[in-house]
């Protein structure tokens, strides 16, 4: 199994010693999730959080959207393509879109990285996984994994165990009390060992129960000085763009 040789993680106390740039440090001159965004946020002394989605032949690429229209000319769902065609689509601002290998050569250890697996209804997600763990395979900085899909987190707990890996927690339409108890559902079941909640989720109790039983706390997407101020007081660290990295 690729990776296997790598000694289990024994700490994580670096995720709350960071401030991350979401998606990188992007705004008018580089795109989210582009080459450009992970540079200005290596030189700021900024971690960095990106997003990872499945190519057509299961390879993880670095993109938020599941659809190309918003940051390239082309249209239509990235897993259509395969690696090597969206490896060559340009984004608005420049560059191309990633494909995680070439993320973690680009980073090469300098700040941490948080690497968001994206899931949905219906999708297959195992092969994303599979290429998630082949590109962190020989990866001597320090990364964690995290996605919003319980399944996702369970899994890598059995094959990256030496890796952090987080449940993304954020806002439902549902009844609070509702949603409150399906998230600690959820963390029963796939064993994170952080959690990434909705900036707007804080103050929250059980959140700061699970913090207080030393399970680190991040929150997104932290835009303004006071929603900062709120991280602050209420997490171990923030996952922020904009002004909230003023």
């Amino acid at each position: 199994m690729p990776g296997a040789s790598l000694p289990p993680v024994t700490g994580q106390e670096w995720l709350g010693e960071w401030t991350y740039a979401h998606r990188g440090l992007h705004g008018l001159a580089s795109t989210e999730n582009s080459p450009a965004a992970f540079d200005a946020a290596i030189r700021a002394g900024l971690g960095i959080e990106c997003d990872v989605q499945a190519s057509a032949d299961g390879e993880a690429m670095v993109f938020h959207d599941w659809t190309l229209d918003r940051l390239t000319d082309e249209a239509g769902p990235l897993r259509e393509r395969s690696a090597e065609q969206l490896s060559h689509l340009a984004l608005h601002s420049g560059g191309t879109i990633s494909r995680l290998h070439d993320v973690l050569r680009q980073v090469d250890g300098k700040v941490p990285l948080l690497i968001e697996v994206k899931s949905k209804r219906g999708m297959v997600w195992k092969p994303l996984c599979r290429s998630v763990v082949a590109a962190l395979s020989d990866y001597r900085g320090i990364a964690a994994v995290m996605s919003f899909d319980p399944r996702i987190v369970r899994w890598f707990a059995s094959t990256l165990p030496y890796r952090p890996r987080g449940l993304v927690t954020g806002r439902e339409d549902r009844g609070r009390l509702a949603y409150r108890m399906q998230r600690e559902v959820y963390i029963l079941y796939c064993r994170p060992t952080f959690i990434a909640c909705d900036i707007r989720d804080l103050p929250d109790p059980a959140l700061a129960r699970h913090r207080a039983n030393g399970t680190p706390l991040l929150t997104w997407t932290v835009r303004s000085p006071e929603l900062m101020a709120r991280a602050r007081r209420h997490a171990d660290a923030p996952i922020a763009e904009g002004a909230g990295l003023a």
